[in-house]
């Protein structure tokens, strides 16, 4: 393939400047390119269009400009060594590698951390690097798990001091160094990080303290991608860290996941993984610290299955063999660790937390229980757990997620759970249990609700904003004691041609409203509207939640809970986004309305 530069985006006086270009000379041979092969995931597209090894990533610019980096660092150590001994360091002559504490070892460190600043400078020069039509800047290549094909790229002057160049990416590191404080308030203690599998090193470390944050089955192929990278690192970093740039491309046969590519079959790749997750397991539960529980880090949201199920391979497999290596989990918390602003994350409802497990050894006496008997326990259990979910504002779409670990704890507190015919009820079936459980919860606190506002919830998840007939209509309003009459004087719906609808949030009406006007007040009207003032600001929202009072405005939130597990399960996406956002932002929205007055009213009845 070819390709054609169509403008150049400068610095002007008001921001980016974009212009037409002017013809480009011929960049000059790279002194060297990565010609090693494309592997695994990260041929799932590029090779579609002839991008079979990791150059054809890169234009000759680019490749020149990375190669010149990297002949260059092999420079920069020997001058680094010299400043050091100038500086006082040791004259030892001892690696890095070989532990040296003098001048050598120092400047392999310095060396290692610039190789790491072409690694990231190679993630923003290359040519399936796009353009951020916001910041106005190119994004980098490893926005997915994954390597796209783009057809517009942006390129990056890695001489400029904007986005993508060595001065930007260099003084992100040296920050990361400025922002610890030196000398240490406290003592350093020294630390053996040896590079094993999991299995080795728990058996070398009597009674280690766990915590990791285990594969996902099959969503990451960690050390396909990382050949990326690897290829320059094997190339800059040979000679001072020999034994991990050993091989030609990142080793991957013994890499924990689900890879049908490397082990031959999904059959294979599912056995790969099982087993060896169950090792570890079993060796975590065999060693364990006594004092201290296993912590394991997870973030993977459930999918629908073919069958209507909600589950995931990759939670239960892993769960399934957590419970089979005899550990039981002793306690869940849901975490916030993903960015609100990460790729997809915008317009989607993404998870925003990690769920961390605690386990423990299951005790030898562990009972036995029925399925009656597990039942029982998590409707004990998994409403007080929801509602502390909900105390905390965990937003709505990581709440199946976060109620799986109060759900596990009690799961996994039986040596086993019987089902009724004998045979035992494994993981997929008890994360069922669980799922229909939080429905339950949740729409228990239906009767919390006005008349109304539980009429158009039951009406919202037949028919969603659709017109239904106005006899289920009215046979509804009189199982929610209410009438068709009244929920159309709410100004939640309309009536006409023997048809019910519930009205839009575009059809509510607008930035005029005022509850304390509103002659029939409903939850569900707080709710939309609260999400329409939103769409403007959290100010204009704090504005209308200071006018509801901390009592509806309360309730408004456990309805947007509600309402997107209803638009989740009936795939109704951008409604979904709607509830999850206002939950996701309630934190701030009621600080605001605490701490600030209501804006003044102009007009024409618009917020100033």
């Amino acid at each position: 393939m070819d390709q054609q530069l169509i403008a150049v985006a400068a610095e002007g006086d008001r921001g980016r400047a974009y212009l037409v270009p002017v013809p480009q000379p011929d960049a000059p041979e790279p002194s060297w390119k990565p010609s090693d092969p494309l592997i695994g995931k990260a041929t799932v597209s590029a090779p579609l269009y002839g991008m079979t090894t990791w150059v054809d990533l890169f234009n000759d610019r680019q490749l020149v400009a990375l190669s010149t980096f990297s002949d260059l660092l092999s420079e920069v150590r020997p001058v680094v060594e010299e400043h050091a001994r100038l500086a006082g360091l040791a004259d030892d002559g001892v690696r890095l590698r070989d532990g040296g504490p003098g001048a050598a070892a120092y400047a392999d460190a310095v060396a290692t951390y610039l190789a790491f600043a072409i690694n990231k400078l190679a993630d923003l020069n290359n040519s399936m690097v796009t353009w951020e039509p916001m910041a106005q800047c190119p994004r980098h290549l490893f926005r997915r798990h994954a390597i796209p094909m783009v057809w517009d790229y942006a390129e990056a002057n890695p001489l400029s001091s904007s986005s993508g160049s060595w001065d930007v990416i260099v003084k992100g590191i040296l920050r990361a160094f400025q922002s610890q404080a030196w000398p240490p308030p406290h003592p350093c203690i020294a630390a053996d990080i040896p590079q094993r599998d999991a299995v080795t090193r728990l058996s070398e470390v009597p009674s280690p303290v766990v915590c990791t944050d285990p594969p996902y089955y099959d969503n990451i192929s960690y050390a396909d991608l990382s050949d990326f990278f690897y290829v320059w690192m094997r190339r800059n970093l040979s000679e001072i860290w020999p034994d991990e740039c050993a091989t030609i491309l990142t080793p991957k046969a013994e890499e924990m996941i689900a890879n049908p590519y490397q082990a031959g079959s999904r059959e294979a790749a599912r056995e790969h993984f099982e087993s060896g997750m169950a090792k570890v397991l079993e060796q975590i539960t065999r060693v364990q610290h006594t004092e201290y529980p296993a912590t394991i880090f997870y973030a993977y949201k459930q999918q629908e299955t073919k069958q209507g199920d909600t589950a995931s391979t990759g939670w239960e497999t892993f769960l399934q063999a957590l419970v089979n290596a005899g550990l039981q989990i002793t306690a869940t918390w849901p975490i916030r660790t993903e960015m609100l602003h990460k790729v997809g994350a915008i317009g989607a409802a993404v998870l925003s937390s990690s769920v961390v497990i605690a386990c423990r050894p299951r005790p030898a006496d562990a009972p036995t229980a029925t399925r009656r008997e597990l039942l029982n326990a998590l409707s004990s259990r998994l409403p007080e757990a929801v509602r502390l979910l909900q105390e905390e504002v965990i937003a709505p779409v990581d709440m199946a997620q976060s109620v799986i670990g109060p759900g596990m704890e009690v799961y996994s507190q039986y040596a086993k759970v019987l089902e009724a015919d004998g045979t035992e009820m494994n993981v997929r079936t008890a994360l069922g249990l669980i799922n229909e459980r939080l429905e339950e919860t949740l729409s228990a606190e239906e009767t919390e609700f006005d008349s109304d506002t539980r009429w158009a919830i039951t009406w919202y998840e037949q028919y969603g904003h659709q017109p239904g007939p106005f006899g289920d209509a009215e046979t509804l309003s009189k199982a929610k004691n209410t009438a068709v009459e009244g929920v159309v004087q709410a100004g939640i719906a309309e009536s006409k041609g023997g048809k019910v609808r519930l009205f839009t949030r575009e059809e509510l009406d607008g930035m005029d409203w005022n509850p304390a006007k509103d002659k029939r007040l409903t939850v569900w009207e707080v709710t939309q509207h609260l999400i329409v003032r939103l769409g403007y600001s959290e100010r204009d929202a704090a504005g209308l939640m200071r006018q509801t009072g901390g009592d509806i405005g309360d309730r408004a939130r456990r309805l947007a809970y509600l309402l997107y597990q209803i638009a989740d399960r009936k795939g109704r996406a951008a409604d979904a986004v709607e509830y999850n956002t206002l939950v996701r932002t309630w934190i701030d929205i009621a600080r605001q309305a605490v701490h600030t007055r209501e804006a003044p009213q102009t007009l024409d009845g618009i917020k100033g």
